[in-house]
């Protein structure tokens, strides 16, 4: 499991570490301003938690809350998942906060609904003006934890015909924030009805989305 720093041990909601082994820990949606469907795949968390406590013997509680950027309810939770279609706006204080919370400790795991990329780069240029997103390889810890994706993520839906690709924001070297475009990898987390996935999908999308919550879980460093 992932050691948190002081800063984030210390906010003001943090669950401690032996409650996390207790299984009170959650995971959490982000709430955003700016118009965008922060609230789409609202299946998709439960699903992905439920899968991580099967497949990875974890002990995640299986109530996923929502958080909003600018809350110091955020260091409450040491992963936070991120997803919409359209418009994304961070003030300085969200931004600020979302800083800290990485910083200190945090995870945040960003999937374009299709649409969010012109509008999240920018944003997550405010939270780390210093940082640029970078590809990572196939052969980054990420795609290679319980499950192994040799070819990187895997194509939940087809938009544009591109290859779906993986981005990271590495703060001293840690992985602090992971951003999947042109994959819909929450989508493939949804209930079978809501996309009519095939269950394979729906499979390599959990699978994929595991590796990411063990990966951020585990402290790796690259």
């Amino acid at each position: 499991m992932r050691r948190f720093s002081a800063s984030l041990l210390v906010a003001l909601a943090l669950a401690p570490l032996t409650a996390m082994a207790q299984g009170s820990y959650q995971l959490a949606v982000l709430k955003y301003n700016g118009g965008g469907d922060w609230y789409g795949n609202p299946s998709a968390v439960p699903n992905l938690v439920k899968f991580c406590n099967q497949q990875l013997g974890m002990t995640i509680n299986p109530e996923v809350p929502v958080v909003e950027v600018g809350s110091p309810d955020l260091f409450t939770y040491p992963f936070v998942h991120m997803t919409g279609h359209g418009n994304v706006v961070f003030s300085a204080q969200e931004a600020q906060n979302l800083r800290n919370y990485l910083i200190g400790g945090g995870f945040l795991h960003i999937s374009d609904n299709y649409g969010m990329d012109p509008y999240i780069r920018p944003m997550m240029k405010r939270v780390f003006p210093e940082l640029e997103f970078v590809e990572l390889p196939f052969a980054h810890g990420i795609y290679h934890q319980k499950f192994n994706f040799t070819q990187g993520l895997p194509k939940v839906h087809e938009h544009d015909g591109k290859p779906p690709r993986g981005y990271g924001l590495f703060w001293e070297g840690r992985l602090v924030c992971f951003y999947d475009l042109e994959c819909d990898l929450g989508d493939g987390w949804e209930d079978p009805g809501v996309h009519g996935d095939s269950e394979a999908t729906r499979t390599k999308a959990l699978q994929m989305g595991a590796n990411i919550v063990r990966y951020a879980f585990s402290g790796a460093e690259n």
